[in-house]
């Protein structure tokens, strides 16, 4: 079993350490080199050799035929028997074609094309999962460095805080207790900051496992601060839902089922009429002959034959009306599965929509926050320092700034993670209308 894992084990490939990467670049090396997607990639082609199997039912078969034999026999002349030995060597080409079937191969073939459209929606599908994992993935990590960042700016200003209380201690403009709420402050700070730096360790070993990278592999991407921030959504809700409907694959590949339920009931009816069937044989014949005792002689010669048969099943013990029965029946789940599918879409992309607006007002809000605590702060360390605030008003300001900083990169990377839910909701991701598949 080690050997086969060995044996079957991930190619491996190695990612720069110094390079910042963006998201389509982590995308394009996670799609390059994920199984899952080369998986998808063969059972498309199975498919595609599906059909041109069924299609080749529409040709005329060619064998090329080979006979040879010995007979000894008695024959029967007059009153006595001779002994009569023939030896014979036939080689021929055999043919045989269905000249009609009354929509059985078109039948077959029709279920073949549907086979291979679903394949094609399900390695779409499988690419569209990936992207939004990655996607996933890497939102979280920026939110993750966003807020190891937002952590060491609180840091700072905490030791700035305990800094300017242990200067008012020494110009007896402050108390010992002022000092050590200013150091519990600090210390604070320092302990949320090694829980940021826990959380984006482990936000990054996300990403590295979803691209298939060991958990331990070193990459850099962008700062959260780097990538804009949608101000509005684009389209209008029944825009999202209508292309959500045009390009979902699940969607697609549940009306190529339909398609595929079709063509088997086409076979099914098909059983109930004639078909037509030529068959015939061409080459030549060598033989050797002797009768008793005689000379024997060489003859050869010409041989065909051919034929036209009608085969037209009368009665198989309601065979027939099963298979029709249970292609309607086939049909007729694979309409409802459509109408269901349709309606989670629905259901999902009006959710994804509804999060995304709350996620624009929630990053506004979070914006205007994080404007009026760092004033906030400012004012707050600027009257002390006149000595018209107290400390705890200035660590209060200093806490407060901390939580707007943590809740300002939360809001931002909520939003870009609603972006780009919304996008897989719709297959905006792998844009299903214009895409070819490839591996």
């Amino acid at each position: 079993m080690s050997t086969q894992l060995a044996a079957d084990s991930q190619p491996s490939w190695s990612i720069d350490p110094i390079k910042i990467y963006t998201l389509p670049e982590l995308i394009d090396l996670a799609e390059l080199h994920n199984p899952e997607t080369r998986a998808a990639w063969e059972r498309v082609r199975l498919r595609a050799d599906e059909l041109g199997i069924a299609r080749s039912a529409y040709y005329p078969t060619l064998v090329a035929t080979g006979f040879a034999a010995s007979d000894r026999q008695p024959a029967l002349i007059g009153e006595y028997l001779h002994r009569q030995t023939i030896d014979v060597v036939r080689p021929a080409l055999h043919v045989e074609y269905l000249v009609f079937d009354m929509g059985g191969r078109s039948g077959e073939v029709d279920v073949a094309k549907a086979n291979l459209l679903i394949q094609g929606m399900e390695f779409n599908n499988t690419h569209r999962r990936l992207i939004y994992r990655v996607a996933s993935a890497y939102f979280h990590l920026l939110n993750a460095k966003g807020q190891r960042a937002a952590a060491e700016i609180s840091l700072q200003n905490a030791e700035t805080v305990e800094a300017d209380t242990e200067s008012c201690l020494k110009n007896g403009l402050a108390t010992q207790p002022d000092l050590l709420e200013a150091s519990a402050a600090r210390a604070q700070a320092d302990y949320d900051l090694q829980a940021t730096i826990g959380n984006e360790e482990i936000a990054h070993s996300e990403l590295s496992t979803t691209m298939g990278l060991p958990a331990e592999a070193q990459f850099h991407v962008q700062s959260i601060s780097d990538i804009p921030l949608p101000t509005a959504a684009a389209d209008s809700l029944d825009q999202e839902i209508e292309r959500a409907f045009k390009q979902r694959p699940e969607l697609l590949a549940d009306i190529a089922r339909i398609r595929s339920a079709q063509g088997d009931l086409k076979q099914a009816r098909s059983a109930y009429l004639p078909s037509l069937h030529l068959a015939g044989d061409g080459g030549l014949a060598r033989g050797y002959a002797q009768q008793d005792l005689y000379p024997g002689h060489y003859a050869e010669g010409e041989v065909w034959s051919a034929g036209l048969e009608m085969r037209w099943t009368l009665f198989d013990g309601a065979r027939r009306e099963k298979r029709v029965a249970a292609a309607n029946a086939e049909k007729r789940v694979a309409e409802s599965d459509l109408h269901a599918q349709r309606d989670q879409i629905e259901q999902e992309v009006f959710m994804s929509y509804t999060n995304l607006r709350t996620a624009l007002r929630q990053q506004q809000a979070a914006t205007a926050l994080l404007t009026a605590s760092s004033q906030s702060y400012e004012a707050a360390r600027q009257s002390y320092s006149f000595g018209l605030r107290n400390q705890l008003d200035v660590i209060s300001a200093q806490k407060v700034l901390a939580q707007a900083l943590s809740e300002n990169v939360t809001a931002q990377s909520q939003l870009l993670l609603q972006v780009a839910d919304l996008a897989f909701r719709t297959a905006d991701m792998i844009q299903v209308e214009t895409q070819t598949p490839k591996p």
